[in-house]
């Protein structure tokens, strides 16, 4: 906790210099939160609706504070109400990222870059990363899995009002078996590598499953993270074996749900999946070798899939690239970078459950929105792709109430794009209005100073 508080400090005087620096320069200005208007109406050409599917007419939406207080067809404007004319553009709910990693970023000198970067480098730069992020549209963002817990000091920041960013559920360290996906040690020399334990997500038995999740509560995590299975940016062998046992599932699985939390299980083996579905998990991200026994399992069960089409297509291009990845992340990112817009596409057809989900660092943050584009490649229509970002992604976090739609007493997260994004989907990549919380952040496609 020490080292949260601390970073968290570094984190709060980072962005009160830079934001001081910012100052002395043009930018375009904006209310800031102290002083904007109590009410607000936002005057959109079109309003996607993803609970019915269907893109509405010319909307108001009337902001009252943090929420929305009423949606109204046409455009009205009530007494002493601040206007926001956004055009012929369509407004669409707040997104939501069901799979990022604010606290780091792809690079050639990632695996040195832990052997000389402190915690509070990452926490520094997760700043920037995070308010790439809400820029590009995305006000809710869950991140499964840091370092050391450093995304909850992030998420402090954002929440005390220190700094832009998305709303962030966050899962902290990952839990997984010695030697596997979560253990940070892998690759390591043997006298730096130690014995990592469930203080640290490093589990080996039902006992230490149970301890793991208690530490998150501990540490105030939201969610739960577990790797049942290898993964591809490890320094291991193998990218899909199973890694984690049925009755170590069913242990973190069990507790986790007496506190709380979800429980998200990065999977790409056929027999991984299997076991997170039967034990309980919430979703399965990434799914790569999933088969049809396994949809047919989820479907059952009624567990969530999240793709994370852009991290295979993103790491399976770097692959080729002579350096960028040690030998043995290459050749598991060549085998299974391109395999998950099939697996997608399958699951889709299937009838599994899809929340939209990236893996954001594994491809440079701000670049969520290609997700839409690699699902509409997948088969699925553009509407279902903005309702993975939306409904769906609310109901998988179990905050459908307050997120997910434009309605009246939710939460007041609204972006806009140009065009219409259900007729072309790669409007998404042009987000040039952003609300989270009923504060402005990005308006005309240029960000606004809120103050902060």
């Amino acid at each position: 906790m020490r080292n949260n508080k601390f970073i968290r400090g570094l984190v709060t005087a980072h962005w009160i210099g830079l934001v001081t620096l910012l100052a002395a320069g043009p930018i375009a200005q904006a209310q800031s939160p102290a002083s904007a208007p109590a009410v607000t109406a936002l005057h959109c050409g079109h309003l996607l609706d993803p609970v019915a599917g269907k893109l509405l007419g010319a909307t108001t939406i009337v902001v009252a504070g943090k929420r929305v207080q009423e949606v109204q067809s046409g455009t009205t404007t009530p007494p002493g109400a601040a206007e926001i004319d956004l055009g012929d553009q369509t407004c669409l709910p707040g997104l939501i990222d069901s799979h990022t990693h604010l606290t780091e970023q792809t690079s050639p000198t990632l695996y040195v870059d832990q052997f000389r970067w402190n915690i509070a480098d990452y926490a520094v730069r997760s700043t920037v990363y995070a308010r790439r992020t809400l820029l590009a549209g995305f006000t809710t963002v869950r991140n499964v899995g840091d370092r050391a817990n450093e995304s909850v000091a992030l998420r402090n920041a954002i929440n005390a009002g220190l700094l832009p960013g998305p709303r962030i559920f966050t899962a902290g360290v990952a839990i997984g078996s010695t030697g596997g996906h979560a253990d940070p040690t892998d690759g390591y020399r043997a006298d730096l590598a130690g014995d990592p334990g469930p203080n640290v997500g490093i589990i080996n038995s039902p006992d230490d499953a149970v301890k793991a999740v208690r530490e998150h509560y501990k540490v105030g995590d939201d969610l739960i993270k577990i790797m049942p299975s290898g993964g591809v940016l490890d320094e291991s062998a193998s990218g899909d074996n199973a890694q984690l046992t049925l009755e170590e599932i069913r242990a973190v699985v069990s507790t986790a749900h007496d506190y709380g939390f979800t429980v998200a299980a990065h999977a790409h083996g056929a027999e991984a999946i299997r076991r997170a579905v039967l034990g309980g998990v919430d979703s399965i991200e990434h799914g790569t070798f999933m088969d049809a026994e396994d949809m047919k399992l989820m479907v059952e069960h009624g567990t969530w899939y999240v793709p994370t089409i852009i991290a295979g297509d993103f790491v399976a291009r770097q692959s080729k690239v002579p350096g960028y990845y040690p030998p043995q992340v290459a050749a598991k990112a060549a085998a299974i970078g391109p395999l998950i817009l099939g697996t997608a596409s399958r699951a889709y057809k299937a009838h599994v459950k899809i929340a939209f989900g990236t893996d954001a660092a594994v491809y440079p943050h701000g670049q969520n929105a290609h997700e839409f584009e690699l699902m509409v490649q997948a088969g699925m229509p553009p509407v279902f792709a903005l309702q993975a970002a939306t409904i769906n992604a609310a109901q998988l976090l179990k905050r459908d109430k307050d997120l997910g739609s434009v309605a009246p007493g939710k939460l007041a997260d609204v972006v806009a794009v140009p065009g219409d994004p259900t007729a072309d989907i790669s409007r998404m990549l042009n987000v040039t209005f952003v609300m989270k919380d009923g504060v402005v952040y990005k308006l005309k496609g240029t960000p606004v100073d809120t103050g902060l």
